[in-house]
């Protein structure tokens, strides 16, 4: 298990026991956000930064904001990005093919400069990751694992993400309900 995935386990042992409450995408980037603050508290952890903020190279990344960052006051050691999902209304294929541009991203973050990145999603929809598993909804639900060229599987289908690396997502219990996943990039 890689050093995001145990700060993960973590907060979710503290979501099982009440002691942290997420409802929604919003909820769950500010309580890891805390927990993570708790956890490294010779770090800065901010939200929403953008890529330009440590990277000044004209490289286009897939996105522009990194939900949460953590690194040494200096800007020299560029510890952990991490992307947050929490789907809370359907949309089932775009909430996964927006995680799959959420690791294309870490991949990018961890090429850049950040020692460790991922993508965590939490999810109290079990057709997130219960169900058929043809098309993107393999890499959900079927053991698929995240690689390659993956299209928008919706709507004008004309946004694709590439995937350099090979992940699987797991999805590991919390509480009723509620499971995470992590896909991580970088050393452990």
């Amino acid at each position: 298990m890689g050093a995001i995935a145990e700060y993960v386990a973590a907060f979710a042992a503290s979501v099982a026991s009440g002691q942290a409450e997420i409802y929604n995408e919003f909820s769950l980037q500010h309580e890891f956000g805390i927990s993570l603050r708790n956890q490294l508290p010779d770090f800065k952890v901010q939200f929403e930064r953008n890529v330009e903020y440590f990277f000044q190279s004209k490289m286009v990344y897939p996105k522009r904001e990194i939900d949460i960052t953590v690194f040494d006051p200096g800007r020299n050691d560029l510890r952990h990005a991490v992307e947050l999902k929490y789907p809370r209304n359907g949309q089932h294929p775009e909430q996964i093919f927006g995680f799959c541009t959420d690791v294309a991203f870490a991949e990018e973050l961890h090429t850049a400069g950040f020692s460790t990145t991922a993508a965590v999603i939490f999810a109290d929809d079990h057709l997130i990751y219960e169900g058929s598993s043809e098309g993107i909804y393999g890499y959900f639900r079927g053991h698929q694992p995240i690689h390659g060229r993956i299209q928008k599987p919706t709507g004008s289908k004309d946004k694709e993400v590439f995937v350099r690396g090979s992940y699987s997502v797991q999805w590991l219990p919390v509480v009723g309900s509620l499971k995470y996943a992590v896909v991580e990039v970088g050393e452990g």
